[in-house]
């Protein structure tokens, strides 16, 4: 007899979170808990609250996001590069964590560090990359980390929105961030 793998409950209440929250961020906890296969006490029993829950998600989306940058830049040979398959590696995701970029998270303090960490992350980044000439030395490096990341979100709403496949939001987010909007000239 073949044992199928079942989720702790902890864990589809999760995925349900992930799964309801990505199709409507305003959705109630009682579709999550419908969706998970549990009632609503159970899931309180869980997480006291929404905003524990969607703590709890965002805390996943890091590490989940930071585990995809990590395989995706394993074997890079220049930031620059890293910079491109980072987008490549975060643009599919933002099917199952864009919600969270319009959740106010900043009082917690694991997700502030782990926010200001994924800054400075971004902004050596940036700085190395200006050093292999890809990025102009005289664009301020906060302005580099802010287009990357609203370019990352573009992405991520473009895919949602059935506009571009995720390849292609990320070949138009680097093409953006790298030659800008213009026509390339001859």
């Amino acid at each position: 007899m073949i044992n199928s793998i079942r989720p702790t409950t902890r864990d589809a209440i999760i995925d349900a979170a992930f799964a309801v929250f990505s199709k409507d961020p305003s959705a109630a906890l009682s579709e999550v808990a419908t969706l998970a296969g549990v009632g609503r006490a159970t899931l309180h029993r869980h997480f006291a609250s929404r905003e524990e829950l969607i703590r709890q998600l965002a805390k996943i989306a890091n590490e989940e996001m930071d585990q995809a940058v990590e395989a995706a830049c394993a074997d890079v040979a220049s930031y620059s590069e890293a910079a491109r398959l980072s987008l490549q590696a975060l643009i599919p995701l933002g099917d199952r964590f864009g919600f969270l970029e319009l959740e106010p998270l900043e009082d917690d303090p694991d997700l502030k560090s782990a926010y200001d960490r994924q800054k400075r992350e971004t902004e050596e980044m940036a700085e190395a990359a200006k050093g292999e000439g890809l990025i102009d030395p005289a664009v301020p490096t906060s302005w580099v980390v802010q287009a990357y990341d609203h370019l990352l979100y573009a992405g991520w709403e473009s895919v949602k929105a059935g506009e571009t496949t995720p390849e292609q939001a990320a070949d138009l987010a680097w093409r953006t961030l790298t030659t800008g909007l213009g026509t390339p000239r001859k």
